[in-house]
């Protein structure tokens, strides 16, 4: 009996202690709205956020990649490299994920973007630090674009 007794106190000290009194946190998952939204947004017809609505691009431009890879290398390569992922995405092919537009955008206005751009919301959650706004004007962005024109997936770093 008095194993019995035992047995039942030490079952409902565990049940008791296993359903806790205190309040558990619970995570509140992003709502459905916005789950569908970066689903349903195709990359390569979301043009982003901010001042560039349109770009008509023709064959690469070299002295013009020469000119974004002196920027991209004095403004952007502490934070991204164009084979390896750093602080933030490896940019290898990234004309061949994103429309022009949202590139020179994301560049221009990545605070706007990550806060109102479900793709550039999904990064900043992915690499969980913010793209640092170097005020680049137009132009400079234009010019980084170019260079990353030059790596696409089939060329080498």
């Amino acid at each position: 009996m008095k194993l019995r007794v035992l047995v039942f106190t030490i079952a409902a000290i565990i049940i008791t202690s296993c359903g806790g009194e205190g309040k558990k946190e619970e995570k509140v998952a992003a709502p459905v709205e916005e789950q569908k939204a970066v689903v349903e947004t195709d990359p390569m017809k979301d043009k982003g956020v901010g001042p560039i609505t349109s770009i008509t691009l023709g064959e690469i431009d070299q002295k013009m990649a020469e000119e974004g890879k002196a920027v991209f290398l004095a403004n952007c390569s502490a934070c991204h490299k164009i084979s390896k992922r750093v602080v933030g995405p490896a940019l290898m092919g990234v004309t061949e994920r994103r429309t022009p537009e949202w590139i020179m955008n994301m560049i221009l206005n990545p605070e706007r973007m990550v806060a109102e751009n479900p793709i550039a919301k999904a990064l900043l959650a992915e690499y969980l630090a913010p793209m640092a706004n170097q005020h680049l004007t137009e132009a400079e962005a234009r010019l980084i674009l170019e260079y990353f024109r030059t790596k696409t997936s089939a060329t080498d770093e």
